[in-house]
């Protein structure tokens, strides 16, 4: 009797497992392979041609590098305070840790727009500093500083909040060992610190960087849409397909499609490595 109820409850347990795999595939499959399919054929639906011309445009190339700008900007600046905010929570106590942390949340909880609209009214012609800017001829608002300020600010989260468990995990014993051996802080850093959280700080500038690629709300509050100058490729997919020019805004997503697939392969590469170097720290 017992070892049919055995047999019985393997059964279940296999079924339940398949119907969960043939679930997680089919979700998938309708999330992320139909939309991948449907922005590939409809961007070669009039040929290759008519493709290649459409990402080639003058205003998409524009819009290529102004998002690679706002990316390059961004990401490397918000890996510098990522790193600093987690090592100070991680490795110190001290009065507004708890503050810091919620802080570094705010991006999460506030929607882009808002994010946008106060840069408006912050550095904007009737904004508070709008006048001082006007007098000294600096423009912010609608212009490539605006838009790497919003970028900065949806992506400042990222490498900070995947870099403060780890450290905390990790704790203070290598770095307080290498202070007893006379190491400096730099000297630390580099050859204590760095190297533990090397995989997760590219885990957190992968999808620092992937934010920022897509980023669409902070960025059209402060962009101006201006064809050709302040417009990243989000923004101009939106401007072609309200011009009802389908061909060439779903053309110029899959440009975003291709960084995004090439984003996820890093991002896989690098959370495996990640697994993988927790899991030698726990075995050791």
């Amino acid at each position: 009797m017992s070892i049919l109820i055995n047999a019985n409850s393997r059964g279940k347990t296999r079924i339940g497992r398949i119907s969960l795999i043939v679930l997680a595939w089919l979700v998938f499959a309708l999330f992320l392979l139909l939309p991948l399919y449907v922005v590939l054929s409809e961007a070669l639906s009039r040929g290759l041609g008519t493709f290649t011309q459409a990402i080639s445009e003058a205003d998409a190339l524009s819009a290529l590098k102004l998002t690679l700008i706002a990316l390059g900007i961004s990401v490397p600046l918000n890996v510098i305070f990522g790193v600093a905010a987690a090592w100070c929570v991680a490795k110190f106590e001290f009065r507004g840790k708890s503050l810091l942390v919620t802080l570094i949340d705010l991006p999460f909880s506030v929607s882009p727009v808002i994010a946008g609209l106060i840069y408006v009214l912050m550095f904007g012609a009737q904004g508070w500093l709008g006048p001082w800017l006007a007098e000294h001829d600096i423009q912010i608002i609608f212009a490539v500083p605006g838009i790497v300020l919003a970028t900065l600010f949806v992506t400042v989260p990222f490498v900070a909040r995947e870099l403060i468990p780890l450290m905390q995990e990790q704790g203070t014993q290598e770095e307080e060992a290498a202070r007893l051996l006379g190491a400096s802080g730099w000297q630390m850093f580099w050859h204590v610190t760095l190297p533990n959280i090397k995989w997760g700080l590219i885990y957190g500038v992968v999808l620092c960087s992937a934010r920022a690629m897509g980023e669409f709300g902070a960025v059209s509050v402060v962009s101006g849409h201006i064809r050709g100058l302040t417009n990243t490729l989000p923004l101009h997919v939106e401007i072609l397909y309200n011009e009802y020019n389908h061909v060439a805004a779903f053309s110029v997503a899959s440009l975003l499609l291709l960084l995004a697939l090439i984003i996820l392969l890093i991002k896989q590469w690098s959370e495996s490595r990640l697994s993988r170097s927790l899991g030698k720290e726990i075995k050791d």
